[in-house]
């Protein structure tokens, strides 16, 4: 059977996505992806998917008037094939659209009180309830079993293929979204010289201004750091693969280097590491443990104690004052080694 899967963004969702989608081949079922185009590489990494159609979205909702004749070639290009299912497992109104307009025999997705927009599931004929406290790529495997009828085997395999490893390289993935998801840049600079200590080469690489402002920062306060510059996401990934560890905040890249199979640790502050934490043969992560964490937000307003103190400063955010630089080194040089069941 033929399954267009129409998940388009973010990165983390694409990659919580692969291992429902190894699944559904192990199955027998042939998979073509929608995803949006900066993710597109991602999709194509995956040693089954049969075909990756991208879409620009979030490019086509700055100009929808510029982007008319785009929108209209991906549209025929949507609607080239019949399929025999399109699976909706991101469960938004904008992917839904799409849904709908793909040739199918059946449209499916989540059900009202699982998608997050309810109104998503008007969309569907048919409807899968996933409960919502697991973790996203439990979600996903769960909803592709229930819409394609089976049963998901219990060992997750994303489907990746991972380079030849760099001996040495530590990449420390320092980007991220929120405000309150940024590990302090004191504390980066001091786990770059617990690298450097252990004879290692901290890696760092940014995507904007911002990002390329802290690691010169970094690599200023610790010379051994090697700063790469900003790169292809196909590129990127190959820097990930070949590394021996990686150390990351709750990002896409910190998700996906953890699907590649590499040593990764991700640290989590004001987001749940039990719904989307690094999952991977070889990956784990740090969750804060103050009372307010994880409080899900972006900008910090819960937090009523005194100032947190690492090494003469204030942590901010809070949450992350007790995953200091000695604990995170500590517990990715035992991950490195294989050794995770004796991670704090």
């Amino acid at each position: 059977m033929r399954v267009l899967l129409v998940k388009m963004s973010s990165l983390g969702d694409v990659v919580h996505a692969l291992p429902a989608v190894t699944d559904a081949i192990k199955h027998g079922y042939t998979i073509d992806w929608v995803v949006e185009e900066a993710f597109a590489d991602v999709a194509r990494m995956h040693t089954g998917v049969n075909s990756v159609i991208p879409i620009a979205w979030r490019r086509w909702g700055r100009s929808l008037l510029s982007s008319r004749a785009e929108m209209k070639s991906f549209f025929t290009t949507l609607r080239e094939h019949d399929y025999d299912v399109v699976l909706d497992s991101q469960g938004l109104l904008k992917s839904a659209v799409v849904t709908r307009c793909a040739r199918a025999s059946v449209r499916a997705g989540y059900s009202g009180g699982s998608a997050r927009e309810p109104l998503a599931a008007l969309a569907y004929g048919r409807r899968a309830r996933v409960p919502g406290n697991q973790h996203a790529v439990d979600r996903q495997r769960q909803l592709f079993a229930a819409l394609l009828d089976y049963i998901p085997g219990t060992e997750m395999d994303a489907g990746l293929t991972r380079a030849e490893t760099h001996p040495g390289r530590v990449f420390l993935l320092h980007g991220t979204t929120w405000d309150t998801k940024h590990w302090p840049d004191s504390m980066w600079i001091e786990l770059a010289k617990h690298a450097v200590d252990a004879k290692m080469c901290p890696t760092l690489t940014w995507g904007n201004d911002v990002e390329r402002q802290r690691a010169e920062a970094i690599a200023s306060a610790v010379h051994e750091v090697v700063v790469i510059p900003r790169s292809e996401l196909a590129e990127l990934v190959d820097n990930l693969a070949a590394s021996e560890l990686v150390i990351g905040v709750d990002s896409g890249l910190t998700h996906l280097s953890a699907a590649l199979g590499v040593p990764t640790l991700g640290l989590y502050g004001p987001t749940n590491a039990k719904l989307t934490g690094c999952r991977g043969v070889s990956a784990a992560s740090l969750q804060a443990d103050l009372a307010c964490a994880p409080c899900m937000e972006q900008h910090c307003t819960r937090y009523r104690g005194e100032a947190l103190i690492w090494a003469d400063q204030v942590v901010t955010p809070p949450c992350f004052a007790k995953l200091n630089p000695d604990r995170v080194w500590a517990d990715a040089c035992r991950l490195k080694d294989h050794c995770p069941e004796t991670l704090d």
